[in-house]
């Protein structure tokens, strides 16, 4: 499949649309960040999560709503949480929404911190860095995919975490992008197209068992 194919969209597909969508899911993680507090479960924080969601006059979501907790923010989209771990005073947490708005395609996410662990909030702030840097390179440079990943990997070691390249990013466009099968970002050798694909970051600490987890649009 060419550049091309792997980019199309569909009818409805308008760049203002992306950005609405990218602009409520961003609302509705920020406001979930403030709602979910130590002494929480992982499943109850989930669970929040969908309501607030239905509250805001989500259309669907397209993706499961993925929260996690200390340990589980090593984990990929794809794997389990281990059991259900309860928020504790000094810990760290991520949330991944994937919500249809206006019939296009929110994804965001981003990792937050209780409590004063500094190595915590060094690797959540990190991830964001990492974030920033590359969509800096891409818009400088025009940087293919692949070759955006492999910046971040460079960046990320530089700052002293470990990326996990299990995670490379993907499509999104008007609902649902699926049909493009456009593979994940990180393997897309041209560059990506504003409007279309998500940068995800996901960083581990070198020793620690927690990570930090940060995800938008590329605009």
């Amino acid at each position: 499949m060419d550049a091309a194919a792997k980019q199309a969209v569909g009818s409805k597909y308008l760049f203002e649309s992306m950005k609405y969508a990218q602009g409520k899911t961003w609302e509705v993680v920020d406001r979930l960040a403030q709602l979910i507090q130590p002494g929480m479960l992982e499943s109850e924080a989930t669970a929040l999560c969908n309501d607030v969601l239905k509250e805001a006059g989500m259309e669907r979501i397209w993706h499961p709503v993925l929260v996690r907790f200390g340990e589980n923010t090593l984990k990929t989209f794809k794997q389990r949480s281990d059991g259900d771990p309860r928020l504790q005073p000094s810990d760290i947490f991520f949330i991944d929404l994937g919500v249809v708005w206006n019939q296009h395609e929110g994804d965001a996410g981003a990792t937050f911190v209780v409590g004063n662990d500094a190595e915590m909030k060094a690797c959540a702030d990190a991830a964001k860095t990492v974030f920033d840097e590359v969509e800096q390179h891409w818009r400088l440079t025009g940087a293919g995919g692949t070759a955006l990943y492999d910046f971040a990997a460079q960046r990320a070691e530089a700052l002293g975490w470990r990326l996990n390249l299990d995670i490379k990013g993907h499509r999104v466009s008007d609902f649902p992008h699926a049909i493009y099968k456009a593979g994940d970002l990180g393997d897309f050798a041209d560059c990506p197209d504003a409007g279309l694909w998500i940068l995800e970051i996901q960083l581990a600490h070198p020793a620690r068992p927690f990570g930090a987890f940060y995800e938008d649009l590329l605009v």
